[in-house]
């Protein structure tokens, strides 16, 4: 196979760059495999390590620094036939250090080169996660508080299953470069390089102090044994092949038609454990055997079992542009502190509009009608407040009539739940 390098764009790196010997060592492990432009996908950051994309005629992206792991997933994910190579520096590996333990643990089959220098060779010579505490870089004595990341280590500690360290002046660097794109899982290559631009400024930094450096490390090529595992989208289609086919949404079908023309915008007010949710879930499903378009906004507590719970329905024949209630139909007021949450919504009423209440719940001055709703004397538990408020709407023929609600509720419910529902709604007293 000829080279893959692009000849109408150079890499330009600085002289002396290692860079520059780690993109001519990759294109000779494409033609090593084999591989044309379109089996491959370059995949890139910010940084000098972010030029690889242009340097070749593959298949190519570009993205936001420390990012790259994740474009490359969806790349992988999406066309598993492809060759997924990531460029990234030690200054990517700092910033998008997450995405690679995610990496590391998914190991679905991505190659992955850092191209380290021990410093932000492109914004200044700052120092990165690798850059030794001794050094001298563009950020001052920050590099001192810091010990430097051994990312080969915290990549095996990750789970990755195939992890090297290397020099970039190795004379076996093609070698190496092509093993991991054809080991089937995630690959790491540490490659360590020399920028002439920033860090041997201040630091004496020669292929040869590589090498020496390297040689007082523990040895790291290839498979991990300990992370020996089935690459990630094979096992995925492994385990997705034995599950039951997923079943199509049902379908509700159109019976009715509504009491009410036009738009109609209902809020719930409640607390958490008044099932307000489900109570909005049921009045939509109750629009559409109507025919009608129907959404829901919901809004509650990030504790989910305490503190305010609102259901925000709008039900109309036309398309819904806009989710947000400009003037509500209806108000099913259960709670006081979600009525609280909501004062501002009273004002906007008129006298069309109907607020549905138990008498302990206080509301703020509104033109609308208000229906007192005594549960506590039917004996109906809070719980059940949202749905016995949705019967006293149905038997009011307000937005919703009885038999869209019990429509709905044959819909959503299945056995005991179901019975036990449609007795509920059945003996809600509106008088």
């Amino acid at each position: 196979m000829s080279s893959l390098l692009n000849t109408s764009r150079p890499p330009v790196f600085c002289p002396g760059c290692s860079h520059e010997r780690i993109t001519r060592s990759l294109d000779k492990a494409f033609q090593n495999m084999k591989l044309s432009g379109g089996q491959i996908a370059v995949v890139t950051d910010i940084g000098c390590s972010g030029l690889f994309d242009t340097f070749f005629h593959t298949h190519a992206f570009h993205g936001l620094h420390g990012r790259a792991l994740t474009y490359a997933a969806g790349i992988k994910m999406a066309q598993p036939g492809l060759n997924v190579i990531v460029t990234m520096g030690d200054g990517g590996l700092g910033i998008g250090g997450a995405h690679i333990l995610a990496a590391c643990r998914r190991n679905l089959n991505l190659t992955l080169l850092i191209l380290d220098n021990f410093n932000f060779g492109m914004t200044g010579g700052q120092f990165s996660a690798t850059t030794p505490s001794e050094a001298h870089v563009g950020s001052g004595f920050l590099n001192q508080l810091e010990r430097p990341m051994d990312v080969c280590q915290v990549a095996i500690s990750a789970g990755a299953a195939y992890v090297t360290r290397c020099s970039g002046y190795s004379k076996h660097l093609t070698e190496e470069i092509e093993a991991a794109i054809r080991f089937n899982g995630f690959s790491l290559i540490d490659i360590w390089g020399i920028c002439p631009g920033r860090y041997t400024k201040q630091n004496r930094l020669t292929p040869q102090m590589i090498t020496e450096m390297l040689s007082k490390l523990p040895s790291i090529t290839g498979p991990v044994a300990n992370n020996s595992r089935k690459e990630y989208n094979e096992h995925y289609r492994e385990l997705s092949a034995g599950l039951e086919p997923v079943l199509p949404p049902k379908k509700v079908a159109v019976k009715f038609r509504p009491p009410e023309p036009g738009r109609q915008e209902v809020v719930i007010l409640g607390s958490a454990g008044q099932r307000i949710i489900t109570a909005g879930e049921i009045l939509c499903i109750a629009g559409l055997t109507a025919g009608l378009r129907t959404t829901q906004k919901n809004d509650y507590n990030i504790t989910v079992l305490r503190g305010h719970s609102i259901s925000e329905l709008i039900l109309s024949p036309e398309k819904i542009g806009f989710t947000g209630i400009e003037s509500s139909s209806v108000i099913i007021a259960l709670s006081q502190e979600g009525v609280d949450r909501r004062k501002g919504l009273f004002g906007r009423l008129d006298d069309h509009a109907l607020i549905l209440k138990p008498p302990e719940i206080n509301t703020p001055m509104s033109p609308a009608k208000i229906h007192l709703m005594d549960f506590k004397s039917q004996r109906i538990k809070p719980k059940d407040w949202a749905l016995a408020a949705l019967s006293v709407m149905a038997k009011l023929n307000k937005v919703i009539h009885n038999d869209m609600l019990r429509s709905a509720l044959g819909f959503k419910f299945k056995d005991n739940t179901l019975a036990s529902a449609m007795d509920l709604v059945e003996r809600v007293d509106i008088t």
